[in-house]
């Protein structure tokens, strides 16, 4: 059977030029996020079936790259269940594994601990423009800190990486789960359900206030509930201060703390921003893992037409392990498709080292050759970048494809020149 050359579906090969603006984007995040006091860890790429299935995934959890037992363990003729033949699976996301190193690693971590992790992740989802089933993940997050200062410091410093990338005018909507549960109440939904009409209620910018009414409805819900609910978002819609209208008409369904802090976090953000963005209050926003407790975010690029990353609060995750919650808040930047942008943009990454090529025609040996190795080495402890490679026959097309990878200064060494 003749062998396939192209990646399986969902994967991708990258190429050079994509490869160094990767190099770039990841080396910005580095130093960005180390200025803010983040430590980057690292954690494997295999998980417990169990962490993985624990229901804080939400959605991601139907997606996910299963491992069979391996040896003796594996005992496919007698398994009833997918259960019984599976103990691992590849992560779909870094939280999880970092909650779990956070569990595992806690004593000897300082508190509060500030992780920066980037890693592959895989997930069995629909191939689709800046989606794949493998796909590079940048999370920071926070331990330890109970306070807003976490949530200000996760936004500040994601958003000053973007602005060294060059974005501007995009916005960081804000919104928290106390907020959704409020209205949910108010409403007179079921409490059960809250999870159920969250879903349906984030669809509002793609489906319309009818179109989310409708759903609703076709899940069972009364009328009356959904009108309701409606009603207050139309009102908050028309009210100058969104936020400020939602605090005072939810009354007792809302602590007055949840405002407080949450217009603390936008205030402070929006005095200290060093990049150009805004600050955004969206009631309908509700990110679809499970574990989020308390404020969640997300950025949005007006060029890629929806999010590109995003994150918030989770502050009972660590108890699932340990038995003790630890305040937990997280970010994750959308780094495929940040890369996307950047390339589609013809972005050139700033700063590169001088390229140059040295072109060495068939024959040349010996001192001559020496005397060619020693120049190109003198040129790399100077920091340049050097490439020595044999002269084709066809000379203009080589020199061509060298200047499309950047060699400026091409120099031919010919045999002649010993003469």
């Amino acid at each position: 059977m003749a062998m396939n050359k192209k990646p399986t579906t969902g994967m991708r090969d990258i190429l050079p030029e994509e490869m160094r603006i990767r190099q770039y984007v990841m080396q910005v995040i580095r130093e960005t996020y180390a200025g803010f006091g983040f430590t980057q860890i690292e954690t494997p790429c295999v998980e417990s079936i169990g962490n993985l299935t624990s229901k804080q995934g939400g959605d991601n959890e139907k997606l996910i790259f299963k491992i069979l037992k391996r040896g003796e363990k594996l005992n496919v003729k007698d398994a009833e269940t997918e259960e019984e033949v599976t103990d691992g699976g590849l992560r779909y996301d870094l939280t999880v594994p970092l909650v779990r190193y956070y569990s595992n690693n806690s004593a000897s971590l300082p508190s509060p601990f500030k992780a920066l992790q980037m890693g592959n992740v895989w997930r069995a989802d629909r191939p689709q423009k800046g989606r794949y089933r493998q796909f590079m993940q940048c999370d920071i997050d926070i331990f330890g800190e109970p306070s807003n200062l976490a949530e200000i410091e996760l936004i500040l410093a994601t958003t000053t990486t973007l602005g060294k990338l060059g974005f501007k005018g995009f916005e960081i909507r804000i919104n928290e789960r106390r907020i959704l549960k409020a209205m949910a109440a108010y409403s007179g939904f079921p409490e059960d359900s809250y999870d159920s009409v969250f879903i349906t209620m984030d669809k509002m910018d793609k489906i319309g206030a009818e179109g989310v009414r409708a759903e609703l409805l076709e899940n069972g819900f009364a009328a009356e509930a959904a009108d309701r609910y409606l009603n207050l978002f139309a009102q908050m819609e028309q009210a100058e201060d969104k936020l400020g209208f939602l605090a005072g008409e939810l009354g007792d369904f809302l602590d007055p703390e949840v405002h407080t802090n949450l217009r603390e976090i936008i205030d402070s953000v929006e005095a200290t921003k060093s990049a150009q963005f805004d600050m955004v209050f969206d009631a309908t926003l509700v990110r679809g893992m499970g574990y989020y407790t308390g404020t969640i975010f997300e950025i949005a690029i007006p060029e890629f037409g929806g999010s590109c990353g995003g994150g918030g609060r989770y502050d009972k995750m660590v108890g699932k392990f340990t038995g003790a919650d630890v305040p937990a808040c997280g970010f994750s930047i959308g780094f495929e498709r940040i890369i996307l942008l950047l390339t589609e943009s013809g972005f050139q990454v700033p700063g590169a080292s001088e390229k140059i090529a040295f072109l060495i025609e068939k024959g040349i040996g010996g001192e001559r050759l020496c005397g060619i190795i020693a120049e190109a080495q003198k040129l790399r402890s100077e920091g340049k970048q050097v490439l020595m490679t044999r002269m084709m026959k066809n000379r203009k097309f080589q020199k061509e494809q060298l200047q499309k990878e950047g060699y400026e200064d091409i120099r031919d060494c010919f045999l002649e020149a010993l003469k």
